[in-house]
C-alpha cells in the first residue's frame, strides 16, 4: 500500500488495509469477516476506543451484524468495553493481549494432534510402518508444543 512519506494514509488506504486484514483472518478460519473488520478497525482507528455506531459507519456494517460480532469478540476477550462517566454509550477497544490469547488457543489446538497420534500408536501396537508415521506426527506436534511452551511472552512496551 502506497502512502505518503509522512505516514498519513488516506481513509481509503486504511479501510483497504482493514479489509485485507479481515479477509486474511477469515481465510485462516478464525473469525467471520465482520469480526475481522471490527478487529482490523480497532487496531488502526483514532481514537482507539469507538462506539458501535462509529465502528458500523467506518466498516460499513449493519447494526445487527455488528452487534452479533461485538458480542462474539467480547465473549472471547478480543475486545473490551469501556464506559465514560456521563455518557450512555459503550466504547469498544482491542485488548492488549488479544493476539497472544488467540495464538495460545491455536497452538494448543494444534498440539492436541500429539495426543491423537499417541492414541493411534497405542491402537496399532508394536513398531511397524503405520506406527512410525504416527510417531513422526507425534514428534512434530510435541516439538511445536515444547517450543511454544518455552518461548517468552511477547515484549510489550509500557506507555509513558
Amino acid at each position: 500500500m502506497a502512502t505518503s512519506s509522512d505516514k498519513n494514509p488516506t481513509d481509503a488506504e486504511i479501510l483497504d488495509w482493514v479489509e485485507r486484514f479481515a479477509l486474511r483472518l477469515s481465510d485462516v478460519g478464525s473469525l467471520p469477516l465482520i469480526a475481522g473488520r471490527i478487529l482490523g478497525w480497532l487496531m488502526v482507528c483514532e481514537p482507539a476506543e469507538q462506539t458501535a455506531d462509529e465502528i458500523a459507519e467506518a466498516i460499513g456494517a449493519s447494526r445487527a451484524s455488528l452487534s452479533t460480532n461485538l458480542k462474539l469478540l467480547t465473549s472471547v476477550r478480543m475486545i473490551g468495553i469501556v464506559t465514560r462517566r456521563g455518557k450512555r454509550q459503550r466504547y469498544y477497544r482491542i485488548e492488549e493481549d488479544a493476539w497472544e490469547a488467540v495464538i495460545r488457543i491455536k497452538i494448543a489446538s494444534l498440539a492436541s494432534f500429539r495426543h491423537m497420534a499417541e492414541d493411534g500408536i497405542a491402537l496399532l501396537g508394536p513398531q511397524n510402518d503405520r506406527t512410525r508415521r504416527l510417531e513422526l506426527t507425534r514428534d512434530a506436534f510435541s516439538w511445536l508444543h515444547d517450543v511454544f511452551a518455552s518461548a517468552p511472552p511477547p515484549h510489550r512496551d509500557k506507555e509513558p
